[in-house]
């Protein structure tokens, strides 16, 4: 009977955050195997936005959606919804959500992904240039888009607070948003223009760069699914189906997927699935000059090579129930606000965000000891965030001091 695979570090999860954790470690030499039931980055890494989005300091609790929670819960057709079969299993993870959400809090959360957020897109601009990616890579900035005057002024306060922990935002009129996209009506309210962003014309090919990137450099991989994660005195042993394996540290990355798995390493973590949606419609050119959000509808409009993407809104759901036709259709609605003339999407996608109540990610050691480590739980933000996830990881297995302070981001602060 053949043993279980050896190696010195197993990463649970070939998303983005655990692709830039194993680049990152086969660099530094070290003996790391990849492993997911999946093809690398064919998850949310594929479906997301495509936005380096350091300006994404918000977290999704705040005072304003709190006030807002109970409408937003029940209207299906809100930017951020729940499945209504799933409200019992959600009911502790709601209670924690309202907590998040509360002033202080709310603003403790932001403030640390301000911190983790600050050099995110210097870090995707190296990461870019080291894989071959730099063309996929845009530095045309990302709009916030107001279609009322009242929108514009509810945002205001908010514009200021980014600005106080470093961001870079200009609020501009109608005909200054007109002007950076005259494809998109003209509204009263005009945007936020975000003029330091990036965005990726194609995600799904940058993570496929970042995968072969990886191998390269000496990551293996293996197609399965870990069930059981055990503790020995010799290391640590996962299994599943078409996984043996037998390591020194575990990466536990597995996005949505990682909750169970921290619970066998010692940590009940409060990881909750969002579903996440997108619609395209193939074109020769694109319509836009960059991503731009209508706030009001909780999505993005999203130029990528060859089609126009419509991604985003927020569905608390599981990971079990098939897609949900109204979230397509919402999408699909959205976009033709804008473009009139779109017909039905060529293609819909849904995938899963692991999503945490304080949208902060579980980064660090578990709380059994750091052979199991947590890189898991960014939300909105895990493309954002994985260069930056895959660094401080690293300092860890070398016990190096960070350059970072991810304190707020342990398994054991809930």
């Amino acid at each position: 009977m053949t043993g279980p695979i050896k190696c010195e570090i197993a990463v649970v999860g070939a998303g983005v955050v655990g692709l830039a954790i194993a680049h990152r470690l086969a660099l530094e030499g070290r003996e790391v195997l990849l492993i997911d039931p999946e093809a690398p980055g064919m998850g949310a890494s594929y479906g997301n936005a495509g936005t380096v989005a350091d300006y994404a300091v918000q977290p999704v609790g705040t005072p304003s959606v709190l006030a807002g929670l109970p409408r937003l819960m029940f209207d299906r057709s809100s930017p951020l919804a729940i499945r209504q079969a799933a409200l019992p299993a959600l009911a502790p993870w709601l209670m924690r959500f309202a907590r998040q959400s509360l002033p202080a809090a709310a603003r403790r959360n932001a403030l640390a992904l301000a911190n983790v957020l600050c050099d995110a897109q210097q870090r995707w601009t190296a990461l870019a240039s080291e894989i071959g990616g730099g063309e996929i890579l845009q530095h045309r900035g990302c709009i916030y888009f107001y279609e009322r005057q009242r929108e514009r002024r509810a945002a205001e306060a908010d514009m200021a607070f980014r600005r106080g922990v470093g961001v870079a935002v200009e609020l501009l009129g109608p005909g200054e948003i007109a002007a950076l996209e005259p494809g998109l009506p003209m509204t009263e309210g005009g945007g936020a223009f975000f003029p330091d962003a990036s965005f990726m014309t194609d995600p799904g090919l940058m993570v496929l760069r970042l995968a072969q990137a990886a191998i390269a450099e000496g990551a293996g991989q293996l197609r399965g699914k870990v069930e059981a994660l055990d503790r020995g005195i010799d290391g640590l042993r996962l299994t599943g189906p078409g996984v043996q394996v037998h390591a020194r540290r575990v990466v536990i990355a597995a996005g949505a997927h990682s909750r169970a798995l921290a619970a066998q390493a010692g940590d009940r973590v409060p990881l909750e699935t969002e579903r996440g949606y997108h619609v395209e419609w193939d074109m020769p050119a694109p319509r836009l000059n960059r991503p731009t959000c209508p706030t009001a509808r909780g999505f993005y409009l999203c130029p990528m090579t060859g089609r126009l993407r419509a991604a985003g809104t927020v569905e608390l759901g599981g990971l079990t129930a098939p897609p949900s036709p109204h979230r397509i259709a919402r999408l699909a609605a959205g976009a033709r606000a804008f473009f009139p003339d779109l017909g039905a999407p060529d293609r819909e996608w849904m995938g899963f965000r692991p999503s945490m109540p304080d949208s902060l990610p579980v980064i660090g050691p578990s709380s059994g000891g750091a052979d199991v480590l947590y890189a898991f739980g960014h939300g909105h933000i895990g493309l954002t965030l994985a260069p930056v996830t895959s660094e401080i990881i690293a300092d860890i297995l070398a016990g190096r001091e960070s350059t970072r302070d991810f304190s707020a981001f342990g398994p054991g602060r809930f």
